[in-house]
């Protein structure tokens, strides 16, 4: 069989926009080897409906987020969750990398919808509407995990901040 235009548009897609692919599979999965598989199966996917596809960057995206939630419901049922997380010995190599490794764990500790509003929100920087086309929800429903995911973020990264903001609810 020879190479079509789709093939072609295909590679072109990939070999331009992978880097910016994987990251946002490594933000939705946390894991380098995670992400690669994701983004992998995603492309697989995409090149089969690759002739109808409009927005490449929004398509491929939907697929992995779409996969994420698939597989994080199946592993759902068989993870145990605990109040503590286990400890992972980290290298404090610099602030910077720390700050990373914390709101990566804080990113994982989202639910996996409100973990892909708060990715295409604010890492991908998609509008509220284009979020809420890519993954299949209302602007209502994208706006109200978007500020469940935020101030969980806000909590799991700076107790002390949730701790006044509480404070300050409750005197109002």
């Amino acid at each position: 069989m020879g190479m079509t235009e789709d093939d072609d548009g295909f590679r072109e897609f990939v070999e331009a926009r992978y880097a910016d692919l994987l990251r946002v599979a490594y933000l939705l999965t946390g894991s380098a080897y995670e992400a690669e598989d994701l983004l992998q199966s995603a492309l697989v996917r995409a090149i089969r409906g690759w002739s109808r596809v409009e927005d490449p960057m929004a398509y491929v995206r939907k697929i992995m987020v779409n996969q994420h939630i698939s597989l994080w419901r199946r592993l759902r049922r068989r993870e145990l969750v605990t109040a503590m997380p286990p400890d992972r010995p980290v290298e404090d190599v610099a602030g910077l990398v720390t700050q990373s490794i914390a709101l990566h764990a804080a990113l994982r500790s989202l639910p996996a919808r409100t973990r892909a509003v708060v990715v295409l929100r604010y890492v991908v920087d998609m509008s509220e509407v284009d979020v809420a086309g890519a993954l299949g929800f209302s602007v209502g429903n994208v706006k109200s995990h978007a500020s469940r995911g935020l101030a969980r973020l806000r909590a799991v990264l700076d107790p002390s901040t949730s701790a006044r903001t509480e404070l300050e609810r409750s005197r109002s």
